[in-house]
């Protein structure tokens, strides 16, 4: 069964992770979860650390960021936390490296987070701490770029899962049909084909695609056997990112999963489209 015992949830304070927080209570409130708050302080940028302070003046100065950063959390705790089962914790250093080391410590059940979208290439650039923890953490991580967008119903009622058919597919279904069925959700599993070279003649074409998606819906319903709900299944066509984010808007889904490779920080067949589908995603994307 899913486990949702530990939620990480590392904030920098911004909008974004408010938005972040309200779905840390509703899993809080479907499974009693416990909340771990965390900030990470980055050390002193290095143009204050290279002028020339005195032991005492910079001394003073981390102090004060310390304690800025505390009066924060807590603000931030009752604002968006209060009544929560919670711990709070403050760390220093490298905001990704502190936030993967603290999920294995806690053994946390998900990392939530949330992330930004900066433009078509945006899958490509793994610069930003939410994309370095994605890389790194062997935990699943539930984030999205329009997370605050999608908080209007305060519950996850469908969920899409694409499965790639990989190394991860099994646990990626176990995950997302557990999530289904602890959260009352419906469940859509779909798989993409991408598009290869036509080959011409109409009803040759025709034929193939037909066959193909006979044999991925047969590899779908025997990997689901066994495993809670009656999902819907879909075997589609194109680019998987479009495709997927496609049919999430059209199905009007509430979570989409997808999966990552057995091996730590390495994406499955998927990871070529992984950080699109997080960015083009109508709602927040959990990769297990």
């Amino acid at each position: 069964m899913l486990s949702l015992d530990t939620v990480l949830l590392p904030v920098n304070f911004s909008d974004r992770c408010g938005a972040s927080a309200q779905y840390a209570r509703y899993l809080s409130d479907i499974a009693r979860t416990r909340i771990v708050l965390l900030h990470v302080l980055e050390d002193v940028p290095y143009e204050f650390a290279s002028m020339e302070f005195s032991g005492v003046a910079l001394h003073d100065l981390v102090v004060e960021r310390k304690k800025q950063a505390e009066n924060q959390l807590r603000d931030f705790a009752a604002k968006y936390l209060s009544g929560m089962n919670l711990e709070v914790v403050l760390l220093e250093g490298d905001p990704a490296t502190r936030i993967v080391e603290k999920a294995h410590e806690i053994n946390a059940s998900i990392i939530l987070m949330p992330t930004h979208g900066y433009g078509r290439f945006r899958r490509f650039i793994l610069g930003s701490t939410t994309a370095k923890v994605l890389h790194d953490a062997d935990v699943p991580v539930w984030t999205g770029v329009h997370m605050a967008e999608a908080l209007e119903q305060r519950e996850i009622r469908h969920i899409l899962c694409a499965i790639d058919l990989g190394d991860a597919s099994e646990r990626v279904a176990t995950w997302a049909t557990d999530a289904a069925e602890k959260m009352g959700a419906r469940l859509t599993v779909i798989h993409v084909v991408p598009h290869l070279e036509r080959i011409p003649g109409e009803y040759f074409e025709r034929d193939w695609e037909v066959e193909v998606k006979q044999l991925v819906t047969a590899d779908l319903e025997k990997l689901l056997a066994g495993k809670p709900g009656n999902p819907e299944i879909l075997a589609e066509g194109g680019d998987p990112a479009d495709a997927i984010c496609g049919v999430a808007r059209e199905r009007a889904a509430d979570l989409v999963v997808i999966g990552r490779g057995t091996a730590s920080g390495i994406f499955g067949r998927m990871r070529a489209h992984a950080y699109e589908i997080i960015r083009e995603s109508p709602c927040p994307v959990v990769s297990v």
